[in-house]
């Protein structure tokens, strides 16, 4: 058994990830007790597919993963997000949400931990993952749904908050 361990984004607004990987499925918590989703991501010949989240207040994952690449979809097909990355000599980097819209991803492979950026230099989030034997293509994947996990946070909170100002 594999260990995934770490934080993606700051020590305040930030995730903690914890997961083990059985060489076949990824199961652990993105964030806190109360704050956070459970994931729950099965790969198969290539084909994962999975769950970040309850039944209500979540996102699925599905699509193909392979050392080389990831190419998943996060969420529906209306209200979902394309995942995009390009695995090469230690280098993770792809697309998170689309071209227009979307967010840069920019991982780096050493020493056994998966760390660099995901977003760009003001509204981005920093990744840093102990891998523990989890696979690169896994771990990247993982980061992409704790990032994403941590902007629905926010985006919520935000439109709670505003919600309240405004009553």
């Amino acid at each position: 058994m594999a260990d995934l361990n770490g934080r993606i984004g700051g020590i305040t607004q930030g995730y903690d990830v914890h997961a083990d990987w059985n060489g076949e499925r990824l199961s652990g918590r993105i964030g806190g007790r109360f704050e956070g989703k459970d994931i729950h991501l099965t790969l198969r010949a290539g084909d994962v597919d999975g769950r970040i989240g309850g039944t209500f207040a979540g996102f699925d994952a599905d699509g193909d993963v392979t050392p080389e690449r990831v190419d998943v979809r996060l969420g529906g097909r209306i209200d979902g997000d394309d995942v995009r990355l390009t695995i090469r000599g230690g280098q993770v980097e792809g697309r998170f949400s689309g071209r227009i819209d979307g967010k840069d991803v920019n991982l780096r492979v050493d020493a056994g931990r998966l760390h660099g950026r995901i977003g760009g230099v003001v509204e981005g989030k920093d990744v840093n993952l102990e891998l523990g034997g989890v696979p690169v293509e896994v771990a990247a994947l993982a980061a992409v749904c704790a990032y994403k996990a941590l902007e629905d946070e926010q985006a919520s909170s935000s439109a709670a908050a505003s919600s309240s100002t405004t009553g």
